[in-house]
This record gives structure tokens, C-alpha cells and sequence, in this order.
């Protein structure tokens, strides 16, 4: 018998997928756990295996196309067998939900229906000559025969431009202030439609969101303004830090990174400030006992936000190697969902993008983000003395349900604290 496979929810933030490829068609034979089409989520492209046996009769998604979790995604069963039926029930269940909510007004006095106006042909109106659209360029009156306003007028006047020479782009072709701002001297027809010129054309380009952009404007703009964020923003002398990270480098042969450090000192700070390692529940607040830190990784198509597990457990090459495996895996779109899920601290780090110091928006459930600058060298003043110095700026943003001002600010100090001296922090677990 006929059954339908339906569009699966491939995680929890899911509402749509995208049918990016089919890997089986129509007339193939399915087996349980064959990979039958990979589905775009909102977070990356999963390849989809069947839980079902039989023949795929029909595709209920194009390729490229997106449709609501629980739709119809195939049908599968015997080969030439009967599935309209089974469409038919489905579609049949969307009318019964879609009118339900909006009644059909009752027809005003029911008036017998006119007419339509094509079958009462009426004479058509002879036809007009083409009015002939006054020129563009003007005759003994000057400008007086173009379609201009005061204002263009005015300015073309002031900067010594002539009109004769500017394309408007106003009703009817009025010349306005904007065609005057965008004016530049140059080749320029000024009869009709020709005289449309690139130097003042408008354009623009559409692009469809994609799932994950959907996702990234829901989520964060729900946590932006139901939220209540604040920022604490501290700098940290980055000189101990860089000496460190050199000789690490130096000795092991690895390629440890300022972030590795961020994350291994951010993991380190929470386990004594629990508050921030926490999540607003609604009636409840969840202190977190573990601390995973996400690590927001820019794609092509928005942000990742893979998790380092237990980050405070780990030594800082392990945060190195399972940081870049994530990375990767994102702009591969391979990663899971177990890879993204169950963050209790979120770290957004763009001084590799020459940012000096930027806010960061909260990753809900978390309470807390914490913002990360790049490294400036900058006039510092040390045992009195102005002397060149190392320094990042980083921004915690809170949520003041969770998070007090007082308890954000003793979370920073003691990450200052671990980044400033890493003999501490080092010496918390292994290289």
C-alpha cells in the first residue's frame, strides 16, 4: 500500500526544509536507510535516509524548493501503484484548516451578478495617436518645457549643470533633486527611452533567504528584543598572552591561536561565576554545572554556532584541533546537530576581521555573549612610563534577567585576570 514520507524535522529550530538534491527518482527502489535526498535545514545540509520500503512514485518537492516540516516530501510503494488518492487526502485536509479561521462574509444583497465586461463587448475606442512627449531638450524657452522641479531647478542652477544633459527619474520623466545629487558629466542621449543612461540608473538584486538566514533573523531577533541586553565592555594587555602563545608554538610545533586562549580563559572564569554560565527558562533559571562553550563560525550563507564541550576540561590544542575540525565542517555544511546544540556560553570573535571592539547579540538559551576585538598596539603606560602595548577589548553582552551588572563585571575581571597572566591559566590543565 501506498505511503507517504513526509518532510522530517532535522532539528529542533527547524520549521522548513529545502530539497537541495535528490538522490533517488521517481521508479527507484527504496530500502530502509538508503540516503534518498540531502534537505537544506536551517542550520546545514542533511542528508535524509529512508525509514520505508518500496517504490518512489512521486517527489512532493522540486529541487531548490522549500516546504513545511510534516508536508508531503514522496510517496513510496509499489511499483504503478495508486497514489493520487492519497494527495487528494492531503490537500483536502488543507482546505478544512485554511477557511475555518476567516468565515466568508455574507454577499451584500446578493445582487444578481453582471455581466462580465467581455461578454458585452463594447465598440473599442478608436485609437489615439501616440502624444508625442515633450523634448527633453528645450527650445528657445530653455528649461521651461522640461518636466523639473523648483528644487532641481534651483540646484542644477547652483552647481552650473545643464538640464538638457540629466535623465529624470521622477513621474513622466520629471527631472528631481535625486537625478541632480547623482548627475555626472558625460555622454548622454536625451531622446525617450534611450535616454536612460548607466551613470544615473537605478538597480538592484533580489536573492531568496535561505533557511539558515531565516532561522538567524528569528532567533536573534527574538533574543535582541524580548531580552534585555546590556554590555560591559574591558581591555586586557595582550603581551604575557602573545609571549605565551609563541612559545607554545615554538616548542610543541602546533599553531595555537588567541581564540584557543579566549575560549580555554572563558571556560576557566565561568566555572567560578556559574551565574554567567546560565539560561532564562521562562518561570525558572538554569544554572549550568558543565560548561560548553559555542563558538560562532562565519559561512557563507550567516553563522554557526558549534560547541566545544566541556571546554574547561580541555587543554588548549584540543580546543585548537576540535575549533578548526568545526570550522571546516561548517563551511562544508556538514555538521550535526549534536554539534550545535547545548551551548551554555556563546563566544563571537571577529579581530581576525581587523574589528577593534563590536556588541555581540545574545545566542538564546544562553544569558550571556561574550564579544571579542582584535589585538591593537597602542600607547600604554607602564611603572609611569608611556611604553607601545598589546591591547584587545572585549564586550560581554547580558541579559539582565539572568545576569546583574555587578556579576557580568566579576565574570570579566577574572577573565582579564587568566588572559593577562596564562602561567595561571596554563597551569588549570596541559597545553
Amino acid at each position: 500500500m501506498a505511503e507517504i514520507v513526509r518532510m522530517p524535522k532535522m532539528s529542533d529550530t527547524m520549521t522548513e526544509g529545502v530539497v537541495a538534491k535528490w538522490l533517488k527518482k521517481v521508479g527507484d527502489s527504496i530500502k530502509p536507510g538508503d540516503v534518498v535526498a540531502e534537505i537544506e535545514t536551517d542550520k546545514a545540509t542533511m542528508e535524509f535516509e529512508s525509514y520505508q520500503e518500496g517504490v518512489l512514485l512521486y517527489q512532493g518537492v522540486s529541487e531548490g524548493k522549500a516546504a513545511p516540516v510534516d508536508s508531503v516530501l514522496a510517496v513510496l510503494g509499489k511499483a504503478g501503484e495508486e497514489y493520487q488518492s492519497l494527495l487528494d487526502a492531503e490537500a483536502a485536509k488543507a482546505v478544512v484548516k485554511a477557511p475555518v479561521a476567516q468565515p466568508a462574509a455574507p454577499a451584500a444583497a446578493a445582487p444578481a451578478p453582471k455581466p462580465a465586461p467581455v461578454s458585452t463587448p463594447a465598440p473599442a475606442p478608436a485609437p489615439q495617436p501616440a502624444r508625442p512627449v515633450a523634448p527633453v531638450a528645450a527650445s528657445s524657452n530653455g528649461d521651461q518645457r522640461m518636466k523639473v522641479s523648483p528644487l532641481a531647478k534651483r540646484l542644477a542652477n547652483e552647481r552650473g549643470i545643464d538640464l538638457s544633459q540629466v535623465q529624470g527619474s521622477g513621474e513622466h520623466g520629471r527631472i528631481v533633486k535625486r537625478d541632480i545629487d547623482w548627475f555626472k558629466p558625460g555622454p548622454f542621449v536625451a531622446s525617450g527611452a534611450a535616454a536612460v543612461g548607466a551613470l544615473t540608473q537605478e538597480s538592484f538584486e533580489e536573492i531568496a533567504v535561505s533557511q539558515m538566514r531565516k532561522t538567524i533573523a528569528r532567533r536573534l531577533g527574538e533574543s535582541k528584543f524580548t531580552a534585555p541586553h546590556f554590555y560591559l565592555t574591558i581591555s586586557i594587555d595582550m603581551d604575557a598572552a602573545i609571549s605565551a602563545r609563541e612559545s607554545i608554538n615554538a616548542v610543541t610545533g602546533s599553531k595555537v591561536s588567541f581564540n584557543d586562549f579566549v575560549i580555554k580563559a572563558a571556560a576557566a572564569a565561568l566555572r567560578q561565576h556559574p551565574k554567567v554560565n546560565s539560561s532564562w527558562l521562562g518561570d525558572t533559571i538554569r544554572i549550568n554545572h558543565h560548561v560548553n562553550i559555542g563558538v560562532a563560525v562565519a559561512v557563507e550563507e550567516g553563522l554557526l554556532v558549534p560547541v566545544v564541550r566541556f571546554a574547561d576540561s580541555k587543554t588548549l590544542r584540543q580546543i585548537n584541533t576540535e575549533v578548526k575540525a568545526y570550522a571546516q565542517r561548517a563551511k562544508e555544511k556538514k555538521l550535526q546537530p549534536a554539534d550545535w546544540e547545548g551551548s551554555t556560553f556563546t563566544i563571537s570573535n571577529l579581530g581576525m576581521f581587523g574589528i577593534e571592539e563590536f556588541t555581540a547579540i545574545i545566542n538564546p538559551p544562553d544569558a550571556c555573549i561574550l564579544a571579542v576585538g582584535g589585538i591593537s598596539q597602542v600607547p600604554v603606560v607602564k611603572n609611569g612610563a608611556v611604553v607601545p602595548g598589546n591591547v584587545m577589548k572585549v564586550t560581554l553582552s547580558c541579559d539582565h534577567r539572568v545576569v546583574d551588572g555587578a556579576t557580568g563585571s566579576d565574570f570579566l575581571r577574572t577573565f582579564k585576570g587568566l588572559m593577562e597572566n596564562p602561567v595561571v591559566l596554563l597551569g588549570q590543565a596541559s597545553i
